[in-house]
């Protein structure tokens, strides 16, 4: 950067024809051997040889679902895509922008795994299940579900029970990992919360036309939960984002986000055998949260669906070159092989739904893992006010426990529209309505 500067210091100092200087910089830049022996243009060039080029020329192929969306989070993915490790990608249409690889990216690498294309709250998941518990009750006992969801999680930065709860995942080898090693006692407190950002509890109406799974066509009562691996997940993705980073320290500064780990590494295996850790860890938290609601409503469960995102994959795929064994990361995407169940969900005030995926190839058989944010955070709290949220939610029949101004329904995409976006990626087998919604309290810090 600093010959480059100098270069284009030295040209114009020579009142030479800045119209051309771009053109004098893309060649310098695509054939620098050209130039070594300029006297004008020749530092430049040997700093350019000098560099390592980990960004290969040619980009690896991928695709985008969805239109209008945020110029930055398809130069993101554009740019995963050039990685030397990177083989394909893809851009579902719920996406906006990330750390590295953007939300709603799906991006396939050989051989090696890049922390922060999985994210930082690791196997972030979905549930979904569908109790026995009357419909005209959802309304006439709501207080009774309300206490339900207050009485069975937890929600907030550091959220824990005092009394830790029970599940066999904490009798698996922390040990694969200093990082889940250390933070063992921290998980078992969090066992069974919620967290923070856009994570939820709510009950709702689920409808669908068409028998799953043993449950018959008809409207029922349902819980539906969203949430990570909370604390430690957090921990896993920083430790080995640094050690990446650490391998990588030549990449440019829009690309440290995507410093990969070699598969067979020490690093590299560690991480896996952690996050696949806190796959499982997740899975528990929900699976938690959804049998003691049901024991304290004394109502049995006929369905129960539920998948992952914010993680990574060992999977075969046709690319190009043959059939062959990649690690696909799904940052903010819902696995959509074929036949595969799983739940998109939309706002505290739009329905989500249940899909069945169609295993398209060029989606790295994926889809999008909600509607997606359209706006962030800190503009949210700048644009909304709780008057104007508060009657969208009682014209929706939403009763709102709490949550913060910043996750309002209207920061989010339009979710039929992005549905419709996607209607080759997944098929629609049920519809779930939210009707009493939790989420972490104004103020807390967002770690989705």
């Amino acid at each position: 950067m600093r010959r480059g500067l100098e270069f284009i210091t030295r040209y114009v100092l020579k009142g030479l024809d800045k119209a051309a200087l771009r053109g004098e910089l893309e060649a310098l830049v695509q054939q620098p051997d050209r130039h070594v022996d300029d006297p004008l243009r020749g530092p430049f060039a040997q700093a350019l040889l000098r560099s390592p080029r980990t960004i290969r020329e040619a980009k690896a192929k991928w695709r985008q679902w969805g239109s209008n969306l945020e110029p930055e989070a398809q130069n993101q993915m554009a740019r995963a895509c050039q990685l030397p490790v990177s083989v394909a990608g893809a851009l579902m249409p719920d996406a906006h922008v990330g750390y590295g690889l953007p939300i709603g990216g799906v991006l396939a690498t050989e051989g090696s795994v890049i922390p922060y294309a999985v994210g930082v709250d690791i196997a972030c998941r979905m549930k979904l299940t569908v109790l026995d518990w009357p419909l005209r009750d959802l309304d006439r006992k709501r207080e009774r579900l309300v206490r339900a969801i207050e009485g069975e999680t937890r929600f907030g930065i550091g959220a824990r029970f005092e009394t830790p709860r029970d599940h066999a995942v904490m009798e698996a080898d922390w040990s694969v990992s200093p990082i889940t090693r250390a933070n063992r006692d921290r998980a078992w407190q969090q066992l069974g919360t919620s967290g923070s950002g856009n994570h939820f509890v709510e009950f709702g109406t689920f409808v669908t036309e068409q028998p799953i799974g043993g449950l018959a066509p008809g409207q029922y009562v349902a819980l539906l939960s969203h949430s990570g691996s909370r604390g430690t997940g957090s921990a896993v993705c920083e430790h080995y984002s640094a050690l990446a980073l650490e391998r990588h320290a030549e990449l440019p500064k829009e690309l440290k986000h995507l410093a990969w780990l070699p598969l067979d590494s020490a690093e590299g295996q560690e991480y896996w055998a952690a996050m696949e850790l806190m796959g499982d860890y997740a899975a528990a938290n929900h699976a938690l949260i959804h049998r003691h609601i049901a024991e304290h409503l004394g109502c049995e469960v006929l369905l129960g669906v539920e998948n992952h995102h914010n993680f990574a994959w060992k999977e075969r795929h046709a690319l190009p070159g043959g059939e062959r064994e990649v690690v696909v990361h799904r940052k903010g995407a819902t696995p959509a092989g074929a036949g595969v169940l799983g739940i998109i969900p939309g706002s505290m005030a739009s329905p989500g739904y249940l899909v069945r995926g169609k295993g398209h190839p060029d989606s790295l058989a994926s889809a999008s893992h909600g509607a997606g944010r359209s706006v962030s955070r800190k503009k949210a709290l700048e644009s909304f006010e709780w008057d104007k949220v508060n009657r969208v939610l009682k014209d929706r029949g939403v009763h709102l426990i709490s949550a913060g101004l910043d996750e309002a329904p209207m920061v989010y995409k339009d979710i039929e529209q992005v549905m419709a976006a996607q209607s080759d990626l997944v098929e629609v087998l049920g519809r779930f309505d939210p009707k009493i919604v939790k989420m972490a309290p104004s103020g807390e810090r967002a770690e989705d």
